[in-house]
């Protein structure tokens, strides 16, 4: 079957996509070897990340919406229907587990780190990206269902609990982080933040909307972003909008 990635390539252009994928892949280019691995997409949704696993082995995504699953399929992509909370795979089936902006949409996210766990081998590794510090939540985390948002030290102790063991762990967006934080902490004493709400399971939750950028502000972006990539490939970032995590199975 021919596959059909024109949805990721749309994904891809987008300055938050495109800086956190570049910063992903460098993280993981240092611990993880560059094939033959046996991967977990969780929560993968129509698949817009398999072209960019699968230069570390074999990619399987776990989805619970069957709107996206239909594109995966039509892609091409091995995508299974089923819950983060208990995943339909046996115990230790997996080198490389997939969290990409997952955690924070489940109202249990101990219970998707335990199962995360669970289909992990032994010394197998698990990458997590998360919205970072609860105190820049914002319009964005309503619109996406988003529960929560995480500090590095709760994030540490939650996947210690879990049974991983954190290899590294960086916050991302370091650079637009000061501005960023202006512009929402404005938008919360204006009245325009809403209550925290839980996710729900509307066909179109799986559609992450993003904040529209203008070409030239994109390209901008998409520049810094690549840059500060760069560094994550060497040094952990002290804060930033989002954090990206490694962590071994234990």
């Amino acid at each position: 079957m021919q596959l059909n990635t024109s949805q990721a390539t749309k994904e891809d252009e987008h300055w938050w996509f495109a800086s956190r994928t570049r910063a992903l892949l460098n993280m993981l280019d240092g611990v993880v070897p560059n094939h033959g691995r046996r991967i977990l997409d969780v929560g993968c949704g129509a698949g817009n990340m398999f072209h960019h696993l699968s230069r570390y082995g074999s990619v399987v995504g776990l989805e619970n919406n069957p709107k996206p699953i239909r594109i995966a399929h039509e892609r091409g992509y091995d995508v299974r229907q089923g819950q983060a909370e208990a995943m339909p795979f046996a115990e230790a089936s997996f080198d490389l587990v997939a969290a990409l902006d997952v955690i924070e949409h489940c109202v249990d996210d101990d219970a998707v780190l335990r199962e995360c766990r669970r289909v992990s081998a032994q010394g197998g590794l698990l990458v997590i990206t998360t919205p970072a510090l609860q105190w820049l939540w914002s319009q964005n985390d309503e619109i996406n269902h988003h529960c929560r948002r995480y500090s590095g030290q709760e994030l540490r102790s939650k996947l210690a609990q879990a049974g991983f063991q954190v290899h590294r762990l960086a916050y991302n967006n370091f650079f637009i982080f000061p501005l960023a934080a202006a512009l929402i902490l404005r938008r919360q004493k204006s009245g325009q933040a809403p209550t925290l709400a839980a996710p729900d399971s509307s066909d179109d939750a799986y559609q992450v909307e993003m904040e529209p950028a203008s070409p030239l502000m994109n390209t901008t972006l998409t520049a810094v972003g690549w840059t500060e990539a760069t560094l994550l490939r060497w040094v952990n970032l002290p804060i930033g909008t989002s954090i990206i995590c490694i962590a071994e199975r234990q």
